[in-house]
């Protein structure tokens, strides 16, 4: 093949890495235009040695050094946005040591879990301990 096709090859990879964002199509582009400096230097490659540059290269990029960029650019991070531990909630309806229940916090109703060692009463403040997935985890102040 023509080093003017591995190049466009390459750039619609990184188009499709423009889109998806996840640093993994983009190394494939870096595989493609690889063998379009090979090619396009004048070295000549049958298509199947090409190919296998080309795979080769890519997966090397991607394996040895997809994880560094990925550090560099801080992707690997899952930050907290909003916490609700500390904030108060007040209990919807009674809700019994261990049990299932509902409460109210920033104005939306919540499952709440009780971990305090006595029953909260329908209307109670209680203090947010954790969050476990869409279940607040509460107890009395």
């Amino acid at each position: 093949m023509s080093w003017w096709i591995w190049v466009l090859v390459a750039f619609f990879l990184l188009t499709i890495e423009f889109f998806s964002t996840t640093m993994h199509i983009g190394f494939f582009a870096v595989g493609a235009f690889f063998v379009a400096m090979l090619v396009g230097a004048g070295v000549h490659i049958p298509l199947w040695g090409q190919l296998l540059t080309f795979a080769v290269t890519s997966v090397v990029a991607l394996v040895f050094v997809r994880p560094f960029i990925v550090r560099k650019l801080g992707m690997n991070r899952n930050p907290i946005v909003d916490t609700m531990v500390g904030e108060e909630a007040v209990a919807s309806a009674e809700i019994a040591v261990g049990a299932l229940g509902k409460a109210e916090l920033r104005g939306s109703t919540w499952n709440a879990r009780n971990v305090g060692e006595t029953t909260i009463t329908t209307g109670q403040r209680c203090t947010v301990e954790s969050v476990d997935g869409l279940v607040l985890q509460v107890r009395t102040q």
